[in-house]
């Protein structure tokens, strides 16, 4: 009995550690004025399909993450090229002009732009939506760190992926409902509200871009030096 309570303990603390370790880097609610800006020429129900197609990708774009950990990737590099993706849609957030607010398209006697193809919607929803803007390298770094040290064991290795999944599949579930409902999120702000907040946001962003950037040449640099010094 107590070797039961004590596996669902571990089981439980590895759930939470996931959810907590990703949920503030991925940071879906944050994230809601950024996905709004740049769904604002969708209709209601294509940004409503593309928050399911993200959500779906980051689910799996992380699990592949944690999977992959114990293989060596080099994380300095996946943050000096995310980085510089990151900073590149920032700024070209941040020096976008004012548009139609997207929470104003839902209004049925307002002209509805074309919709887009279903190719089109997944392509965009996996980038940028779902890389680098929602899963961007801090989130792959951390996924790719949980599943760095494996349990010993076939079982305690199951056991450890699956609670991995599950606490995966919180964050993904934070993604879809934050950024389904972004509208009535950013709704009571109104039009000089959301642009104010999806500049700010914006800025934000190029500001996390530079960072995870430096942080990854940093890295490199260190090893680089590292290795001179090491006697051969």
């Amino acid at each position: 009995m107590d070797l039961i309570v004590s596996a669902l303990l571990h089981f439980g603390s590895v759930v939470l550690l996931a959810v907590g370790a990703l949920l503030p880097i991925v940071d879906p609610l944050g994230g809601a004025p950024i996905y709004l800006a740049m769904t604002a020429a969708l209709t209601h129900d294509e940004r409503s399909r593309m928050a399911k197609d993200v959500a779906i990708n980051s689910f799996l774009l992380l699990i592949a993450s944690a999977l992959i950990g114990a293989y060596g990737l080099s994380i300095p590099a996946v943050q000096v090229a995310g980085g510089i993706v990151v900073c590149s849609i920032g700024w070209s957030l941040l020096n976008s002009p004012n548009s139609q607010p997207a929470v104003q398209r839902n209004d049925p006697s307002a002209a509805q732009p074309p919709q887009c193809t279903a190719d089109e919607l997944s392509q965009r929803a996996f980038y940028p939506m779902t890389m680098p803007l929602t899963v961007g390298p801090g989130s792959i770094s951390v996924a790719l760190t949980l599943g760095a040290n494996p349990a010993p064991g076939l079982r305690s290795l199951l056991a450890t992926a699956l609670a991995q999944a599950i606490g995966i599949l919180i964050v993904a579930l934070g993604v879809y409902f934050c950024y389904r409902y972004a509208d009535r999120i950013l709704q009571k702000l109104g039009p000089t509200g959301t642009s104010v907040v999806v500049r700010l946001s914006a800025f934000i962003l190029l500001c996390i871009g530079v960072q995870i950037c430096w942080n990854g040449i940093h890295a490199l640099i260190a090893s680089g030096f590292r290795a001179a010094l090491t006697p051969g």
